[in-house]
């Protein structure tokens, strides 16, 4: 009967024994607050997640990141093809204004002696008239050798710097370079034509400096 007793209670010690044993080894693996298993200072689970959160972070970004990439590659490309115009703009308006440069220069020598040509128109007109009705008179047949020379090398001169007579008669007429100051029946001339000339005109280059005066035929 005591041995009895004593088993029991050996039993019963050993069995507080061991489920003292089993909670022991139960205090190894404990829960942690975020969820994970923790034994030993080890929490299970936890690396996966980390590397699972890292993953999406990335497949999240990456698509951003092209976006970016792609937009900056726009921007470089249209500041390349905006200076690349402003370039090329900026050579042609230089191209331009040298040209227009050397035609203002070339116009300016053309006509600069405009002035004193035009001053000369006088001096020519005075000895058109002086050949005109002195050979009407046969006193003045010899000064009249003189005066024709002298017009002669005038015209010659003022030709060598551009300057060209105008008004003919017989031409037709051009309201471009006659100015017409009545009518005049020639027979002889065709219907709107130059039927006398009253004062020639002259012409610079292409410039008119003066319209001739004339009479039309009608």
């Amino acid at each position: 009967m005591q041995r009895h007793k004593m088993n029991h209670s050996f039993g019963q010690q050993g069995g507080q024994q061991g489920g003292h044993g089993e909670n022991e080894a139960d205090c190894h693996c404990t829960r942690s607050e975020d969820g994970f298993l923790e034994q030993d200072g080890i929490l299970f689970g936890q690396t996966t997640g980390k590397n699972a959160t890292s993953a999406a972070e990335q497949d999240e970004t990456a698509p951003a990141a092209e976006h970016a990439a792609s937009a900056e590659s726009i921007i470089e490309e249209r500041c390349k093809a905006e200076l690349t115009e402003l370039r090329l703009r900026n050579a042609a308006e230089m191209d331009n204004f040298k040209k227009r440069l050397t035609r203002e220069h070339e116009e300016q020598m053309r006509y600069a002696a405009e002035k004193v040509l035009g001053d000369l128109l006088p001096t020519l007109d005075n000895l058109d008239l002086a050949l005109r009705y002195g050979s009407k008179s046969e006193a003045c047949k010899d000064m009249l050798q003189g005066v024709a020379m002298t017009h002669k090398l005038l015209l010659e001169a003022v030709e060598k710097h551009g300057l060209k007579p105008l008004g003919e008669e017989g031409e037709e007429f051009d309201p471009n370079v006659h100015e017409a100051v009545g009518f005049e029946d020639r027979p002889d001339f065709a219907p709107n034509s130059v039927a006398r000339v009253l004062q020639r005109g002259f012409k610079l280059g292409d410039r008119l400096l003066r319209p001739a005066k004339v009479m039309v035929k009608q």
